[in-house]
């Protein structure tokens, strides 16, 4: 049986995540401590002790959800699980940071601050209340590709996360993806509905984030995954540094192709798929994409022992 290890994107943030990770096992601790220590903030405290709307701050959520990953990696490996037990690594959107870091491609502190940096340029590329994001369910992406696109009108609305068979999320300016909610309920979505985002994330608008990463990536050494990447923006396996700093920019503007890198994970023979963190988002995701797809959720003491 081949296996993936896959991990969850902004959304799944929730006050007390990982707390009982830090508390069961010394290792996943010390993952939370060099993140706090590496942003200058107790980072910690906040997600699991603090307020929701302030962990949910694009800033503070990306490296939350990836400590809670890392911490996860950390508690699979002091019960004998080591990354190289995959075939492959993915992540959905800032996902793939915790998936380079949990291959070894990126250390955890430079993650840490490259998701603090990431989140800043994302939230700071567009005023509040100017873009925003919308979820199609029960379209294709073809489908909603289309809604998208007659919804621009002179404005911004591109397919921004193609996340399963009927469920794709589109992205741009605010009166853009409000017009895609009734151009898609007109051509049968079942729901159309407005995500409660603070910026239109994987569109064109977010190209001063993608120039401010640009930067921040060449400053920072990145190796090669000691397991392959399966890339948002290409839908296929990557380990060549150089090719992952480039797709990294690419990432910020550029289209989440989940659907495709599960089913391309899938043709090679992976069979199982853990996810790693908070939430049990993707694994939803992957059984609507992946026919008998065997999916587990990795984010507490309890999940990591019954693996």
């Amino acid at each position: 049986m081949s296996l993936a290890f896959v991990f969850p994107g902004q959304g799944a943030q929730t006050i007390g995540m990982g707390r009982d990770l830090a508390q069961s096992y010394p290792a996943a601790k010390a993952v939370f401590d060099e993140v706090d220590q590496a942003l200058g903030q107790n980072l910690s405290a906040l997600i699991w002790d603090g307020d929701i709307a302030e962990l949910t701050l694009t800033q503070n959520a990306q490296p939350a959800l990836m400590a809670t990953s890392l911490a996860a990696m950390a508690a699979l490996k002091a019960e004998g699980i080591e990354i190289s037990r995959a075939s492959f690594v993915a992540g959905h959107s800032l996902g793939e940071y915790s998936a380079l870091c949990a291959a070894g491609a990126i250390g955890l502190a430079d993650t840490a601050r490259l998701l603090r940096i990431r989140g800043r340029a994302m939230q700071d590329a567009v005023p509040v209340g100017v873009g925003a994001m919308a979820a199609l369910l029960g379209l294709d992406f073809a489908a909603a590709a289309q809604v998208a696109t007659e919804a621009a009108q002179g404005e911004v609305c591109e397919a921004a996360n193609d996340n399963d068979p009927a469920q794709v999320v589109v992205s741009g300016h605010k009166g853009a993806v409000e017009r895609a909610l009734e151009i898609a309920k007109a051509k049968g979505a079942k729901r159309a509905l407005l995500l409660p985002v603070s910026a239109p994330f994987h569109c064109v608008l977010m190209q001063p984030a993608a120039d401010v990463m640009t930067q921040a990536l060449a400053d920072v050494a990145i190796s090669a995954p000691l397991v392959p990447l399966v890339a948002n923006v290409q839908a296929s396996a990557v380990t060549d540094p150089a090719q992952i700093r480039a797709l990294l920019v690419a990432q910020v503007t550029g289209r989440v192709r989940w659907r495709e890198s599960v089913q391309w994970m899938a043709a090679q023979g992976v069979s199982a798929y853990w996810e790693v963190g908070a939430g049990k988002a993707l694994s939803g995701m992957i059984k609507r994409i992946a026919a008998g797809a065997e999916t587990r959720a990795v984010g507490t003491a309890a999940d990591v022992l019954a693996t």
